[in-house]
């Protein structure tokens, strides 16, 4: 979905807001058209995905350190709160190194939350059966510390892991939740909240009992949606879902 229809359909299904994830599309790089679309459907920009994937590592720079500050001053202009990034690959050294530092310097300098988000392991290409973790120093965030997480489900799904105990070792640093189901099987589905087999419900439900100030953002996945009547219903489920599980 290109970034002007995500506003779109968040204004018209009746969303708090978006997250913007930095993407090839270049309406997603553009922060001048960003602040517009908001503006034109009355729809805010809570947080911003840094442009982390394999495919995004061109996007804005081939530096990942300069990704990253650009995220952060551009939701600094959209007066988005947070901004989502993955853990530094493996192959990424010197960033890997700085990286904790990086982060700690630009929340503080800013004062944008910079939420480290879990990751899972892929199937490797030469071992039959196995699965390697791409991600430096490993798939879990906490295993490092930091002040901020995402909490990802499809990503716990795909790797798996227990989203509870993930959540409980985040701690006060949870800040920030993509919500999504998954199957279990080592791939990141994003399916609709309770499609598959995560604790979407109980999460949600826990954190509406305690003091969570953070945000809950949908990453659903409807490219398998045969049109966009289809699309709507499953991104409306999925609104609905989780409002009632917040007790909403």
């Amino acid at each position: 979905m290109r970034a002007v229809s995500g506003f779109e359909v968040a204004a018209a299904l009746g969303y708090d807001g978006v997250e913007v994830m930095v993407w090839t599309d270049p309406g997603s790089q553009d922060v001048d058209a960003l602040r517009r679309h908001s503006r034109n459907t009355g729809t805010p920009v809570l947080s911003v995905h840094s442009p982390s994937l394999l495919i995004t590592q061109r996007v804005w720079s081939p530096d990942p350190v300069v990704r990253l500050r650009r995220s952060v001053e551009a939701a600094m202009e959209l007066e988005a709160r947070t901004v989502v990034v993955h853990p530094p690959f493996r192959w990424q050294r010197r960033y890997g190194d700085y990286f904790a530092d990086l982060v700690a310097e630009l929340e503080e300098s800013s004062g944008v939350a910079i939420a480290v988000e879990n990751m899972f392991k892929v199937r490797s290409p030469g071992r039959k059966g196995s699965r390697v973790s791409a991600f430096r120093p490993s798939i879990d965030p906490t295993d490092v510390g930091y002040a901020n997480y995402t909490l990802d489900l499809s990503h716990t799904a795909a790797a798996d892991m227990d989203a509870l105990a993930l959540a409980r070792r985040m701690g006060e640093g949870l800040r920030h939740v993509h919500l999504a189901d998954g199957t279990g099987i080592p791939k990141d589905e994003h399916l609709v909240p309770g499609r598959g087999g995560q604790p979407c419900a109980e999460l949600l439900e826990t954190l509406a009992e305690g003091d969570f100030a953070g945000q809950v953002v949908l990453e659903v996945n409807t490219r398998s949606a045969r049109n966009l009547d289809r699309r709507m219903k499953d991104l409306a489920e999925a609104l609905l879902f989780t409002r009632l599980h917040l007790g909403q």
